[in-house]
């Protein structure tokens, strides 16, 4: 039987194997979710999430900690700095975008009544 376990390599604890968090897994625990609900809904195994649930239950005061600094966190929103990089990709893929139908306008136009 395989054990399943909780990994860590830099990028906080998550499910070895999988890009799922155990705060993905304690925010379903905060909304009442049962393990096999948690399991449903992330198509991961029962024992998967066991996993994450005991590593929550052993670290409880660290993975509230970090719990509350990752809402901070997304309550602030990005740095300004990332919203102009992310206005300027998004004009940039949207011309790249306009530009690429041009083009299969023109190609299909060439083709007709041959």
């Amino acid at each position: 039987m395989k054990e399943h376990r909780i990994v860590n390599r830099g990028d906080g604890p998550r499910i070895e194997g999988t890009r799922i968090t155990v705060y993905n897994i304690f925010e379903y625990v905060q909304k009442g979710y049962s393990r096999e609900g948690i399991a449903s809904e992330l198509d991961l195994s029962s024992r998967q999430v066991q996993a994450a649930l005991d590593y929550i239950r052993q670290h409880d005061a660290d993975v509230n900690v970090q719990y509350g600094r990752i809402m901070d966190r997304i309550r602030k929103g990005n740095p300004t700095w990332v919203q102009e990089r992310l206005k300027r990709s998004r004009s940039e893929l949207r011309a790249r975008l306009e530009q690429h139908a041009t083009g299969v306008e023109r190609h299909a136009g060439n083709h007709v009544g041959q």
